[in-house]
């Protein structure tokens, strides 16, 4: 088992992300597998720009987000869950003036 306390994720910045911050909690380099775990903060106005990438699924903490693909978007709001496909498009902007905060999990084949 490994722990990493609340305060204790290692800061991170992602590519092609813009008015966002966060900590990884777990990523094969701190001893997972397949697994990154990472907790994101986007300002208003903040997002990702359209890209694909490894399969990743985003649980929304806090404030509302739209994910648009190449043909869908969905408004995604605290609670929601949205699952993203290996390869598979997407873009992120925060709704409103209010901040948002989302769990990424992301599966990277070993």
């Amino acid at each position: 088992m490994k722990v990493t306390k609340a305060g204790q994720g290692k800061p991170y910045e992602a590519a092609k992300h813009y008015g966002c911050w966060g900590a990884q909690y777990l990523s094969p380099a701190m001893g997972s597998q397949v697994l990154t775990l990472n907790i994101s903060h986007f300002l208003p106005n903040g997002g990702a720009e359209m890209s694909a990438g490894p399969e990743r699924a985003y649980y929304v903490l806090s404030g509302s987000i739209t994910v648009r693909g190449k043909a869908e978007e969905h408004v995604l709001n605290a609670g929601d869950v949205i699952h993203i496909g290996t390869g598979e498009e997407r873009a992120i902007t925060v709704n409103g003036q209010q901040p948002a905060s989302l769990l990424v999990v992301i599966a990277t084949p070993s």
